[in-house]
């Protein structure tokens, strides 16, 4: 490993897995205040934000490289935040970096790539499905120099204690192109008009702090003009560019997540005895397991770092295919090592004595949340057909 590589493993290691027993007893919140005090360590290593470029006060890591690092994080779920690389902060900050205006990076970007403020992302809506941004009710109407917001969002990434929403509103419901409808705005979740109705339970899990997916809700919630990002019509455009490394992202995190897990089965294999002197991990089918597991953790990593590359050098539209196939590729990789790491620890793996039953609650997501595998498969198959139907 390179040397950033060497202390951010050593982080992850002292600092941040010492905690994991904590968090997945008693909540994030429990342990909140000895993470921050990571990420002041974080901050004085140079490791802070790592693929923010030197500029913003980054490392400047390239895709490649940080899928690297955003493996070594995902192996503990407390990982990203450390490194102020935790969705849907990092989506927001690239979006905001790349397409809003001085005064948007001045008055939001800078304090949330700090790590003072937190972020969500409103996109999807109860009444609308998920997968189609194209088909949205929340609308912004244009009145003198500000937007009037009304509509109704779920699943608003990590909503409770954000500072700030992304919000994607339709400002023109009329275009005759469905993809140049909808917009993207800024609000200030202390607007009169914004509301966090709920946080919404997850496999029974309400979640808390950036570990929650709110119901929030906009009622003539008015903004200046000026906190548009990008221009009117631009909301679909950004969002599947704000998607398109992001999944890069996730799918390296979920790498990540394989390989804890892994590692955790071989353990439990090698040291849960069936009889006196029998071990688990002499059973022809944990062994099979454990090397299919390793195999596919394997193909996967491979895919991930090839599809970096292709974003590094043609951006996301040059790797849209590429980005589809191991965006359910590698949901369904993850699925698969979890469910066999915790059959292999049988009723100790449903606990919370090892973070495995977290990740299988939370990581079902997975396979619907950024475009359900249906999606992507339907894209992925439309586009190899329309080579031979050309």
């Amino acid at each position: 490993m390179g040397d950033y590589l060497d202390k951010i493993f050593q982080i992850v290691e002292e600092d941040i897995l010492p905690l994991e027993q904590d968090f997945l007893m008693n909540g994030f919140v429990h342990v909140l205040s000895q993470l921050n005090e990571c990420r002041k360590k974080v901050k004085e290593q140079g490791l802070w934000t790592p693929y923010l470029s030197d500029e913003y006060g980054g490392m400047g890591l390239t895709p490649v490289k940080f899928a690297a690092v955003s493996e070594l994080l995902g192996k503990t779920p407390l990982g990203h935040y450390c490194f102020n690389s935790q969705a849907p902060d990092i989506g927001n900050i690239e979006l905001l970096k790349d397409h809003a205006s001085d005064q948007l990076k001045s008055e939001f970007l800078l304090p949330l790539i700090a790590g003072e403020i937190r972020s969500c992302f409103g996109m999807t809506e109860p009444q609308r499905p998920g997968s189609n941004p194209t088909w949205m009710d929340t609308l912004a109407v244009r009145d003198g120099d500000d937007y009037v917001i009304n509509g109704n969002k779920w699943f608003t990434s990590a909503a409770d204690g954000a500072s700030i929403c992304v919000v994607m509103a339709v400002t023109d419901p009329e275009a005759e192109n469905k993809y140049e409808r909808a917009s993207m705005f800024v609000v200030p979740v202390d607007n009169p008009g914004f509301e966090v109705v709920r946080n919404i339970p997850v496999m029974g899990d309400v979640g808390e702090d950036y570990m929650s997916h709110g119901e929030t809700r906009l009622t003539d919630c008015r903004i200046p003009t000026t906190n548009i990002i990008g221009k009117e019509g631009e909301g679909f455009i950004l969002a599947q560019e704000r998607l398109g490394p992001g999944r890069i992202h996730h799918c390296m995190r979920w790498i990540g997540i394989c390989e804890r897990a892994l590692a955790l089965m071989c353990a439990r294999a090698s040291s849960r005895e069936l009889s006196p002197n029998k071990f688990l991990a002499e059973e022809q089918t944990i062994q099979n397991w454990i090397s299919e597991s390793a195999a596919e953790i394997y193909g996967a990593r491979l895919m991930v770092l090839d599809c970096a590359k292709k974003i590094e050098a043609h951006q996301t539209k040059g790797a849209r295919k590429e980005i589809s196939m191991i965006k359910f590729h590698v949901a369904d990789v993850l699925m698969k090592v979890l469910d066999r790491a915790i059959q292999a620890h049988g009723a100790l793996g449903m606990t919370e004595h090892t973070p495995l039953s977290f990740w299988y609650r939370h990581e079902r997501g997975s396979r619907i949340y950024d475009g359900a595998d249906e999606v992507h498969k339907s894209f992925v198959a439309r586009s190899i057909l329309k080579d031979h139907l050309d």
